[in-house]
């Protein structure tokens, strides 16, 4: 496997992070979105692209049907003719929103799916971060308690979400309502395990799994989500998002680690994520891992395709 490195050739597998958890992967010839949020508010993180300035695709891998991950798609793939793949939920918003049912292709997890010449996708199920648990918070934080609530006690913690959307700006509102396409939760968050000549790539878009699942998979690379309240098995952590990571880390045991969803894509919503304590629990606890930090808009080497 070579090592990530800031050159980029014609044979090679880059990664380019878009924001949020938007990353383009770029895999010799074949080019796999990893979510398709793009747009901006203004003041926002972010490359200032737009989805409309997206003019080749060939895959659009969705984790999950909310508008920070699915929003953008419904236009990346009539321009590109790329096929997305994702849950059912987030294939039939795109359906609603007009992309050819041939361009669209349902997955649930156990999956797996031709990218191209010796590339392909295995699905796995996931779950999305415990956002019934309150705002966004620091990685060094520890939150404790929440445990064993049923779903309509989970439902009914979302409307202090609600009201924490309530108090955007006019501009922040005005992209939430643009943003929104009619889906019906996050449609079951989905985790990816990439496997390309040169390597495989693991992408997560929001911070939650199923430890057995999670566990065994071996990546060279995982893209993992730092932001939210983690997800194990159904139950907030009983600690910090940072130890949260380190959890995965240690399942995983990938030699590359690159971090998303930890930029303040949302100002009013969400937070700009200080990454000085995962860089500290990641030095003591996994350090035979390299944590890859990606410049907005840069193309980054993971490996050779010899």
């Amino acid at each position: 496997m070579g090592t990530p490195n800031d050159a980029r050739t014609s044979a090679s597998v880059t990664l380019e992070w878009f924001g949020c958890a938007t990353f383009r992967l770029t895999i010799g010839d074949t080019i796999v979105f990893l979510d398709a949020y793009i747009d901006r508010v203004e003041g926002a993180d972010g490359t200032g692209a737009r989805a409309e300035d997206i003019d080749r695709a060939d895959f659009i891998l969705v984790g999950h049907s909310h508008f920070d991950h699915l929003w953008g798609a419904e236009r990346i793939a009539p321009r590109t003719g790329a096929t997305i793949i994702g849950s059912y939920e987030t294939v039939r918003v795109m359906a609603a929103h007009g992309v050819a049912e041939s361009q669209l292709q349902a997955v649930s997890g156990g999956e797996r799916v031709r990218l191209g010449e010796g590339i392909t996708v295995t699905v796995y199920p996931s779950l999305h971060s415990c956002v019934w648990t309150g705002p966004f918070q620091q990685p060094d934080v520890v939150c404790i308690g929440d445990l064993g609530l049923t779903l309509d006690q989970q439902k009914a913690r979302l409307g202090d979400i609600a009201a924490h959307v309530a108090r955007l700006d006019e501009d922040g509102r005005a992209h939430l309502a643009a943003a929104r396409q009619g889906e019906r939760g996050d449609g079951g968050a989905l985790v990816f395990l990439i496997e390309t000549p040169a390597g495989s790539i693991l992408y997560q878009d929001t911070s939650g799994h199923w430890s057995g699942l999670l566990r065994g998979l071996r990546p060279d690379v995982a893209i993992l989500a730092a932001a939210g309240r983690g997800n194990i098995d159904g139950e907030p952590i009983q600690g910090s998002l940072a130890e949260f990571l380190v959890r995965e880390v240690e399942f995983l045991q990938p030699r590359t680690v690159v971090l998303g969803h930890h930029d303040n894509w949302l100002p009013g919503f969400s937070i700009t994520t200080d990454l000085a304590p995962v860089r500290a629990a990641f030095a003591e606890a996994t350090p035979g891992a390299h944590l890859l930090e990606l410049p907005y808009g840069e193309p980054v080497t993971l490996f050779e395709i010899n």
